[in-house]
């Protein structure tokens, strides 16, 4: 059993609909290839398109190089492919291409993947917006009984995360359709979380729910409207993990990300300090907003690119070792 246990492989599984006239090709890229583990084909198993099914199972060193490769070859175009995460994999072959793979698995970034979660994010749509106005509303109640519980619980509610990381997709891949999807839909998430929490505010103060005098002392929710260098620093710290956590083969560090940066408690309070005239508070919270999402935006883009930097030299090495073999 522990013989066995050593041969779990970090792999992907990518399964082609293969027009017959591509199929050839498509073999010849992963046939010989020494990252790819497993190749199967079934002939005329595709009806839409008409043509093929190939199953391929390739170390995720090599998993980017290889979709690169075959979506050139038109496969995309005129045909599919479908990437999957395998979390068992238990292969002494798949092993072997695993340690012949240049790089760690952990660390490859399988862009392929990057940008359709990017694009997912950058959906305006009503559950986009549903969470927002529920998290604005939220932390707003938090300033109220000057809770740090429920200031933690608004910010993991918060989506605004993923469309931050989907603006720094877009700069980085040079995808300008992506970027103004992703701006668009941040702006319009906080614009619309703001105004619902601002009439929120307004509602439970004609109620006599809440009063000026209940805003004026929350020492326990005070660092939200209370910007520093540290704010900027900390949401550079939370970007890189959140960046590195979507793009790498480990995702623990993600939760994290969502209780360290308080871009949505700055905005539940910068609609709360609106609707009760407490402009001190205002700008302050409108601050605290800009550090937060400039910092964030800024440390996504250079963690982004430093990560294409990086791997490019292992990329290199391994089209070199393709050619020499081919």
């Amino acid at each position: 059993m522990v013989e066995t246990e050593t041969h779990n492989a970090v792999v992907l599984h990518i399964e082609i609909c293969s027009p017959a006239h591509l199929t050839d090709d498509v073999l010849g890229l992963v046939r010989d290839d020494e990252a790819v583990s497993s190749v199967a084909v079934v002939r005329g198993a595709s009806l839409k398109p008409v043509g093929d099914l190939v199953k391929i199972d390739v170390a995720r060193e090599a998993a980017d190089d290889l979709i690169t490769a075959v979506r050139d070859l038109g496969v995309a175009d005129k045909g599919s492919l479908r990437v999957e995460e395998v979390e068992t994999f238990l292969s002494r072959g798949a092993l072997e291409a695993e340690r012949r793979a240049p790089g760690f698995g952990s660390d490859a970034v399988v862009w392929a993947q990057v940008g359709r979660r990017a694009y997912g994010e950058s959906e305006l749509n009503f559950t986009y917006l549903g969470f927002m106005i529920l998290a604005t509303v939220l932390a707003a109640i938090a300033v109220v009984l000057d809770s740090q519980i429920l200031t933690v619980g608004a910010m993991v509610l918060g989506p605004e995360f993923g469309v931050i990381t989907a603006i720094c997709v877009a700069v980085v891949l040079r995808r300008p359709n992506l970027l103004w999807m992703s701006v668009r839909t941040l702006a319009v998430g906080f614009v619309v979380g703001i105004v619902a929490t601002f009439v929120f505010a307004l509602v439970v103060r004609g109620l006599g729910w809440v009063t000026v005098d209940d805003l004026r002392h929350h020492p326990e929710t005070e660092f939200i409207y209370s910007p520093d260098k540290w704010s900027f620093i900390v949401a550079i710290l939370a970007a890189v993990a959140g960046v590195l956590s979507i793009t790498s083969a480990r995702t623990g560090a993600l939760s994290g990300v969502f209780i360290s940066v308080t871009t949505i408690p700055a905005a539940g309070n910068l609609a709360l300090a609106s609707a009760f005239g407490e402009w001190t508070e205002v700008r302050g919270s409108g601050l605290q907003l800009v550090v937060n999402i400039g910092g964030m935006a800024l440390a996504g883009c250079l963690t982004l690119w430093i990560q294409k930097v990086l791997w490019k030299p292992f990329s290199r090495r391994r089209v070199e070792r393709v050619r020499a073999t081919g």
